[in-house]
Formats: C-alpha cells, sequence, structure tokens
C-alpha cells in the first residue's frame, strides 16, 4: 500500500505504542536476555496497555561489538536473538539437557546483558544443526534461493571471520581480501558445512521472526523495524559490494555547539552514483528483506540521505570531525539526493516509512518529509520555539506527521532529563566556548552557576542570574568582551535558564516545582506527551517503568547508550522485572488507563 494511503488510514486514529531493545527483555524460558519468543510475551502486553505499535532497534547481526547501529550485515539477523526452545530439536535428549542447563547457568537477574550467551548459543546450535541437516529440505533451499543476493556472501564472510581469529576484512590474506574467484571456491569446498551453518541459522531466525510478525498482525500490533543508515566499515555488505562505499572517507558529524571536533562514526559511506547505476538494487534488497519482519520502518539518520559529513579516513583519530566535508558538496544538491533516494524507497516497499530528524536538520529535508508524508520525530524535550519565546510548545502545537517520545535509545531517560539535565548547560561545552571567546571559566563558573545543584557534567544556573544583562554582567563584568562572542552565551542561557519551571506551568502542575521527578510528575508529562497532536506516540519501556517506581536509585544510570562512550553500560540495560512479572504487575493497567484516555487506545 503506498505511503499515502497508509498515512490516510492512520490518520483515521492516533496510536501508542513502546519502544523495547530485545536485549533489554528476559523472561523464564530465555537466557538471560531477549529473545524472539518473548516478543510474542511483548505483543501480547502491548494489547493489555492499549499499545498497538512495538518499535524495536535494528535486529541486524551486531558482531563482537554489540551495537545495533554498527551492523556486520544490513540484511543478517543477530544469532543472539533465535529462541533454542522454539528450534525442530532433535530427539536427541543430550540437547534437551544442554539447553536446561544453559538457562540455569544464565541469570536473568543481572543489571547488564551478560553476551556470552551468544557463543553459548551457537555452540547448541551447532549440535542441532548436525543432528537436524536434512529437516524440511525444501522450505530452506527455497530460502537460500530467495535470499541469494546477500545470504551467499554473508555466509562465507562470517566462515573467513572465523577462519582469521575474528579479524577485519580488510587485514585478511590479500586473495580473500580481494575476493580472488578460485581462492574462494576452494574455501568454500573446504568449508561448505560451516557455510551451510550459517545459512542455516539465518533460516531459523527468519521463520521466528516472520512468525513474530504473523502473531503481532493477528493481535492487531504494528512491528516497527529500524533501518541503520550505515553499516560497519567490517561488514559483509563492503567486503562483498565496495564499489557500493567510498572507503577512503568515515561518517560522522560536523562540529557543533556541542562537539567542537565533531564526531567521527567510522563507518564508511555511500557512493550514491555506483549504487544509482545498479538501479539501487542493494537499497532495494535490503527493504525486501525488512518487509518480512515489519509493518512500518524507522529511517535512521534521514539527513543523511541528503547529506553527509565525510571525514578522509587516513585523518588523524584525534581529530574526530574536524577535517570532513558535506557529501554533495553543493548544498543546492541536497534536496534533489535525499528526495530521490526516499522516492526509490517509498517505491520499493508496503512498510509505513517514519524518519529519525533530530539535530541540525536542512529545511529542505523537513520540507521534503512533509511532501512525502513520512513521519519525523518530536522529542518532548526539545519540541520548543527555540528563537524567539524559547517556551516548550503545547502539545496541540506538536507536528500531526511525527512520532513523539520523551525519550530516545541515545538519550537519558525522561526523569533524568528533568533532575539532572533540564535548566542546565554542558560543562565541557561552556568551557570550550569560554575558552574561544577569551573568558575565565574559572572564575565565572561559581558566579553564574549554583555547584551544589549541578552534577553529570551539567551545570545549573544560579537563580539570581534571572536576565540576559545579569548573564552578560558575570561573563565580561569589565564589559571588555565584544558582544558578538557572547552570542552563544544568550543562546544557551534563554534556552535553559528556568527550564523546569516553564514546563511544571505548561504541565498545569499544582505547588512549588519540585526538583525530583515523583509518580505525579512523570504521569502529567506521560498525559502531555500522549496527548500531543502526533499521529504516533511511542514511548521507551525503561521510561514507562518509571510509573511503578521500579527503577531504584539514580536515575542517570538508567539508559540504553550514552553515545561518544565505549563500555559494558552501552546497549545491555535489562528491565528490573522479567516478562512474566510484567504481565501481573499493576502498572499494565496503569498504562492502560492513560492511554485510553489519551484516545489512542
Amino acid at each position: 500500500m503506498p505511503q499515502a494511503s497508509q498515512l490516510e488510514y492512520f490518520l483515521s486514529h492516533k496510536r501508542a505504542g513502546i519502544l523495547v531493545p530485545v536485549f533489554s527483555i528476559h523472561s523464564k524460558n530465555s537466557f538471560g536476555v531477549g529473545d524472539l519468543t518473548d516478543l510474542k510475551s511483548v505483543i501480547d502486553w502491548c494489547r493489555d496497555t492499549g499499545n498497538s505499535i512495538v518499535q524495536l532497534l535494528p535486529m541486524n547481526d551486531m558482531g563482537s561489538l554489540f551495537c545495533p547501529y554498527d551492523a556486520l550485515s544490513a540484511f543478517a539477523l543477530e544469532p543472539l536473538y533465535i529462541s533454542l526452545v522454539d528450534l525442530d530439536l532433535p530427539k536427541d535428549k543430550s540437547i534437551k539437557r544442554q539447553i536446561e542447563a544453559l538457562r540455569k547457568n544464565l541469570k536473568s537477574d543481572k543489571k547488564y546483558v551478560d553476551y556470552s550467551v551468544k557463543n553459548e548459543k551457537l555452540r547448541v546450535l551447532r549440535e542441532i544443526f548436525l543432528l537436524n541437516a536434512d529437516v524440511d529440505p525444501e522450505a530452506f533451499s527455497r530460502f537460500r534461493s530467495e535470499n541469494s543476493y546477500w545470504l551467499w556472501d554473508y555466509a562465507l564472510f562470517k566462515t573467513l571471520k572465523s577462519k582469521f581469529g575474528e579479524s577485519a576484512w580488510y587485514d585478511w590474506p590479500v586473495e580473500f581480501r580481494n575476493r580472488d574467484i578460485d581462492a574462494l571456491d576452494n574455501f568454500r569446498k573446504a568449508n561448505a558445512q560451516e557455510i551451510r551453518f550459517q545459512e542455516w541459522v539465518q533460516w531459523q531466525l527468519f521463520e521466528q521472526f516472520k512468525a513474530v510478525k504473523d502473531y503481532a498482525q493477528k493481535k492487531g500490533i504494528f512491528i516497527n523495524g529500524d533501518l541503520p543508515i550505515l553499516v560497519s566499515r567490517d561488514s559483509s555488505d563492503v567486503w562483498s559490494h565496495p564499489e557500493f562505499f567510498k572507503l577512503e572517507f568515515a561518517a560522522g558529524a560536523p562540529p557543533d555547539m556541542y562537539a567542537a571536533r565533531g564526531q567521527r562514526w567510522g563507518m564508511p559511506t555511500y557512493n550514491w552514483n555506483k549504487i544509482s547505476d545498479d538501479g539501487y538494487l542493494y537499497l532495494k534488497e535490503k527493504l525486501k528483506y525488512a518487509e518480512n519482519f515489519y509493518n512500518i520502518l524507522r529511517v535512521d539518520h534521514v539527513v543523511g540521505l541528503f547529506r553527509i559529513w565525510s571525514i578522509p579516513y587516513n585523518d588523524s583519530l584525534e581529530n574526530q570531525g574536524l577535517h570532513g566535508f558535506f557529501d554533495p558538496v553543493n548544498e543546492a544538491d541536497w534536496g534533489e539526493h535525499g528526495r530521490k533516494i526516499l522516492d526509490v524507497m517509498l517505491k520499493s516497499t508496503k512498510m509505513f516509512l517514519c524518519a529519525e530528524d533530530l539535530g541540525v536538520i536542512p529545511q529542505v529535508c523537513t520540507e521534503t518529509l512533509r511532501q512525502l508524508n513520512i513521519l519525523g520525530n518530536d522529542v518532548q524535550r526539545w519540541v520548543k520555539n527555540w528563537n524567539i519565546s524559547h517556551d516548550f510548545l503545547k502539545a496541540d502545537d506538536y507536528r500531526q506527521l511525527s512520532v513523539t517520545m520523551l525519550s530516545t535509545h541515545d538519550t537519558t531517560n525522561w526523569p533524568a532529563w528533568w533532575e539532572n539535565e533540564a535548566g542546565t548547560v554542558d560543562e565541557d561545552l561552556f568551557r570550550r566556548k569560554c575558552a574561544e571567546a577569551g573568558i575565565d571559566f574559572g572564575r565565572v563558573r561559581p558566579e553564574l552557576f549554583d555547584l551544589v545543584r549541578s552534577c553529570h557534567a551539567r551545570l545549573r544556573w544560579r537563580e539570581e542570574i534571572d536576565s540576559v544583562d545579569r548573564l552578560i554582567k558575570g561573563l565580561s563584568p569589565q564589559g571588555t568582551v565584544p558582544k558578538e562572542r557572547l552570542g552563544i552565551f544568550i543562546n544557551l542561557y534563554e534556552n535553559t535558564y528556568g527550564e523546569k519551571e516553564k514546563l511544571w506551568k505548561l504541565l498545569e502542575m499544582e505547588g512549588p516545582m519540585r526538583e525530583k521527578c515523583d509518580n505525579e510528575l512523570f504521569q502529567a508529562i506521560l498525559k502531555f506527551n500522549l496527548a500531543a497532536s502526533s499521529l504516533f506516540c511511542i514511548n521507551t519501556l525503561v521510561d514507562l517503568l518509571y510509573l511503578a517506581d521500579l527503577w531504584q536509585g539514580d536515575s542517570y544510570q538508567y539508559r540504553i547508550n550514552t553515545p561518544g562512550t565505549i563500555g559494558g553500560h552501552n546497549w545491555s540495560l535489562k528491565l528490573p522485572l522479567s516478562l512474566e512479572e510484567l504481565h501481573k504487575h499493576p502498572v499494565t493497567k496503569q498504562i492502560r488507563k492513560l492511554i485510553t484516555y489519551s484516545d489512542r487506545l
């Protein structure tokens, strides 16, 4: 169904949904981390709560880094998520004993995911594969044939990676790095069983995930997938189709008010001319495969389809994104470039497209999304009149063609934002801007900010700095700093000073503003968010569970990802209760009541 027709369908009734990373959920049947069968329980819970959309993070093979946005393939699914209990198990009782032993050894009561379960699952899967090699050969053969565009290269790539100690493809011997035909043929013959195993795992994942979509459809629930704009440099896609990528560049973000040197993500940018010359088959095949699992698709970093920050790959890492440039270089080409790619996507899929349009977005991107009926994102903490009143927008003023939310997978949860970030500025940013303006940060820091109430590298304004004039006087008491250097400070001040008080008033909360996000305040902001004009309202399950006070201690620690950092705290947060406990918890009825009240049931 075309995007416009689907939009007309969705316009008949606003909807609510949840964002839940599969790695965050767990049940009595899973192995310390969620799997595809657990998603059926999530779907049941959504129906019980009145939600009708389940949004997932990318489900692609994450490799050893376990970052869903740096995948080894834009097609292959993550083996971690396979459900062992839903496999067609051989009669050999030792397999069932191994599965039970694995479940007992991998506890669900840890705060973070133990990713060692992936190798343990793969070990058991190999044994099942060897004992079940001839099960349903016709269906397996059909799957291999229908997905030959990517599957054969992916299985070969995974087997080669294992052969060479999981090293990156560009560090392999030259004959494999450059895909010498004879060398690859000989390797295929010598490693046929392992290659077939990799294909079999993907087949099992396909069948289980497809069953999840079918189950959701019967329950009236839409599955919202996520399509990362980029893939890992060390990916099957790049190895098998290097012509589609500009390997001499690394993608990133330009310097801005939050990152003085910009950002360097490392993934290669696309060579869209080569992809276009091939009839956009690579893009079309990605959408074709994703359509097996999703009804709705989130287009990650959609502005990157219009122009993407490209950094010379050999530039020093310490420069981050400092020496990059926008590709295409000519700003006049951005609109046509992005629209052409989005047109191809819309014509190549039945999925309803939404787009992540956060950050600094050129007007041509915003306008194109509107013209193509593609929903953007409205995150409550950033939906403001930034340039005139600096106030938060009312719920009725949100874009109708948008997905609204309190938080994203890359931000703090909403209570953490309220308690630690609202009404503050980033300390490192303020320090850098002081240095650029020739202002003594050590002097102005205690004069402008309440250091007792500042935490997590966020500076909270002193109440006495209640005007721009007092701000300027604090920054330059002798008037020696030219006013043009103070513009960034004025902008920061006007958009953050009194931020909490403004929102408190907008929510019509009674009594003096409270620093702590209690249940009353969180219910108020959730009601506000659900009341927005946005067509979809999709909140993280992390946020929703604050209704039940299930997260203990400093709310700042409970986040899915902290951009720009590396460590076990990213992409590994687990829910504080099992899915069985969630179904029975009073929060289920509480959420349904709120959604019913908002007319999104």
